[in-house]
């Protein structure tokens, strides 16, 4: 019943804002950054760079390719998280050379927020630990892969940021 000091429009529109704010309050989101991996080769007269896909090898999304990364914990930065979690994840030292973007995804049950850094292997040989396979992908094989949906969107912004000129 709509309350006679409320018109029938105004409430309807409110109920609809309620639900959808409803919805986005509800939803458990889930911070993480993402490492660009990335290793520059002289090929020819110029040089060309090649990034680290990696195949998800358990969970809901097991078989579907990513960026690695994970979720920040408490006080910690993006570029601590991102250190840590491919330590953890890859038993490599990065070093984190720039933020590349940061990309919000609404999955079924959870909303993502990605920070994405671009990295380079400081020190040591990759080895999966959490992943079942990965791969070096040139700018031209990046969309060659399965992504997960919100990796969908950092490759879009990196397709973007490697067309930019130079300063």
């Amino acid at each position: 019943m709509t309350p006679r000091f409320f018109p029938k429009v105004l409430c309807e529109l409110y109920i609809d804002f309620t639900d959808s704010f409803f919805y986005l309050w509800a939803m458990k989101t889930i911070e993480v950054v993402a490492a660009i991996i990335y290793e520059s080769f002289k090929e020819g007269s110029g040089y060309t760079q090649r990034f680290l896909a990696t195949e998800r090898g358990y969970g809901d999304f097991k078989g579907g390719w990513e960026f690695p990364g994970g979720k920040i914990e408490e006080g910690e930065s993006g570029e601590a998280a991102i250190v840590r979690e491919i330590q953890e994840e890859l038993a490599v030292k990065i070093d984190v050379d720039s933020f590349l973007c940061t990309v919000d995804y609404d999955y079924p049950n959870f909303h993502l927020t990605m920070h994405c850094f671009l990295c380079h292997v400081a020190h040591g040989e990759i080895q999966l630990l959490e992943h079942q396979d990965f791969r070096w992908l040139s700018e031209n094989e990046l969309k060659s892969v399965n992504w997960l949906p919100a990796d969908v969107l950092v490759v879009e912004n990196l397709l973007h940021f490697l067309k930019k000129p130079l300063a």
